[in-house]
């Protein structure tokens, strides 16, 4: 799966989705993808198979069931794994989600 792909997927939830930071955030909630690095599948000196960790980010202004479950949902239909971690970022007053998944 691509990049383009994947947010192709993250727009059926029908927020805000970006790639890295909004210029000016929208409103909550909203989401935002980023490349962390690559998890290759390699033998003899080439790559056989390419992937990509990436962390996707939710961002809330309480906490938010129905939000998370939309982006759960959406993962488990097409087959992507994930871990889920959450922080309340004090200075922005927010909650943010993060949803590790590998794509390959």
């Amino acid at each position: 799966m691509t990049l383009v792909e994947l947010k192709q997927l993250l727009d059926q939830t029908g927020y805000p989705v970006t790639y890295s930071h909004f210029s000016s955030a929208p409103s909550v909630p909203y989401i935002c993808y980023l490349f962390i690095d690559s998890e290759n599948f390699f033998a003899d000196n080439t790559v056989f198979v390419e992937g990509m960790n990436i962390d996707i980010e939710l961002y809330t202004s309480k906490k938010d069931l129905a939000a998370e479950k939309k982006v759960k949902d959406i993962l488990i239909a097409n087959g992507i794994t994930f871990e889920q971690n959450e922080v309340y970022i004090n200075e922005e007053k927010l909650f943010k989600n993060t949803f590790e998944v590998e794509l390959r």
